[in-house]
């Protein structure tokens, strides 16, 4: 993943951008102020885009007095893929949900036992639900 992407504004950022095709800095500083329910200091808002500009991932463009950012194809590649990471992982959640759920901790089958750390690790990596009915 690229770094751009451990920022949740510059994720969000781009996700508003992508929606609209082209936004004027002040409309998207609002549409994430009304997402977020807060308002965002103007000057980190400014960091972040110049950031994401700068990185490669929008354009601007100046029109009139106001500045219109537009995603280029470097940072609609990024975005999508990130989209596609992010679905494969809620895919897998509900999957997990529809067959009945794991563990609070995320392991299936998991256990206490030191020996069986090391296979329930195994499995949840892989996949494999090797749940048992110690219990009866």
């Amino acid at each position: 993943m690229t770094k751009w992407f451990h920022s949740g504004r510059r994720r969000d950022c781009c996700v508003l951008v992508y929606e609209a095709g082209e936004l004027r800095a002040q409309s998207l500083k609002s549409r994430l102020e009304s997402h977020y329910d807060e308002r965002i200091d103007p000057q980190s808002f400014y960091a972040t885009l110049s950031a994401l500009v700068e990185a490669g991932y929008l354009t601007r463009r100046a029109e009139g007095l106001a500045d219109v950012y537009t995603l280029t194809d470097a940072g609609e590649v990024a975005l999508l893929d990130h989209y596609e990471w992010i679905s494969e992982r809620v895919a897998a959640g509900n999957e997990r949900i529809d067959e009945g759920g794991n563990d609070a901790d995320g392991i299936v089958g998991n256990d206490d036992d030191a020996t069986d750390a090391g296979v329930d690790d195994a499995n949840r990596i892989t996949g494999v639900d090797d749940s048992r009915d110690d219990a009866e």
